[in-house]
């Protein structure tokens, strides 16, 4: 009898010690959508209820966790806007206007329903902490809230593959559980160097009815940068990296 409850105990601690908790499936989340410092392309499309469509692409940059900036290439009449944020501090810099002028996480540079928070993206374990952990034997659901009321969305119900620990399904909401969009992680791609991620994210949303907006990425790579490069100084140069 003590021989049984002693493997009983056993096989509890070891399935204890083996199983992730939520904080740390978000990290391996972050880590597989991107390394700590990256470059890559996106193009953003943006659908309005009549079909028209507007197509930006954009090249954009990464340093550490809190360093994103970014510049339009396309299309002509927003060629060398440039973006960048640190920490909650967001900027855009719009050539032959001046200055970098402040912008906010709500706000969208590209209109649609993609805002400057989603373009200009931190890790998501950097902003939210795991209040809720819900499994299933395909996924894992995390429940995200805030860490600080400068965060675009206060909370993130967040679907999980749990072969791959990648989102598939995230709801943006308001403290009060109001859904504000939806993100769908789609077409899974290698991209070389060991990540494999979701290649597509549409979004939609409940206040923007018979609107969608597409990010579709491409060529991401492993890249540091120097300090310099997330300065609003640098914000005219940013092209200059590619």
């Amino acid at each position: 009898m003590l021989k049984m409850l002693s493997i009983l105990i056993s096989l509890v601690c070891a399935a204890g010690a083996s199983a992730l908790d939520g904080a740390e499936i978000l990290e391996k989340v972050d880590r597989n959508l991107a390394p700590p410092s990256y470059e890559l392309y996106r193009k953003l499309i943006n659908i309005e209820p009549n079909g028209a469509k507007k197509e930006y692409v954009l090249y954009t940059v990464k340093k550490g966790k809190d360093r994103v900036a970014g510049v339009f290439l396309s299309p002509a009449s927003d060629k060398g806007r440039s973006t960048l944020r640190l920490g909650e501090n967001m900027w855009l810099y719009i050539p032959n206007v001046g200055k970098p002028v402040r912008i906010t996480s709500l706000q969208s540079v590209v209109g649609g329903v993609f805002n400057n928070s989603d373009l200009l993206q931190l890790d998501y374990s950097d902003e939210y902490d795991v209040v809720g952990l819900e499994e299933s034997d395909t996924e894992y659901i995390l429940d995200l809230k805030a860490k600080t009321r400068s965060v675009a969305y206060d909370r993130l119900k967040m679907w999980v593959d749990r072969e791959k620990i990648m989102p598939t399904r995230i709801e943006c909401k308001t403290e009060a559980e109001m859904l504000i969009k939806t993100l769908y992680f789609k077409e899974i791609q290698d991209f070389g160097g060991g990540f494999v991620r979701p290649a597509v994210i549409e979004t939609d949303s409940p206040l923007y009815k018979g609107y969608k907006s597409i990010l579709m990425f491409a060529k991401l790579k492993v890249r540091d940068f120097p300090d310099e490069v997330f300065t609003l100084t640098y914000m005219p140069n940013i092209e200059s990296l590619r």
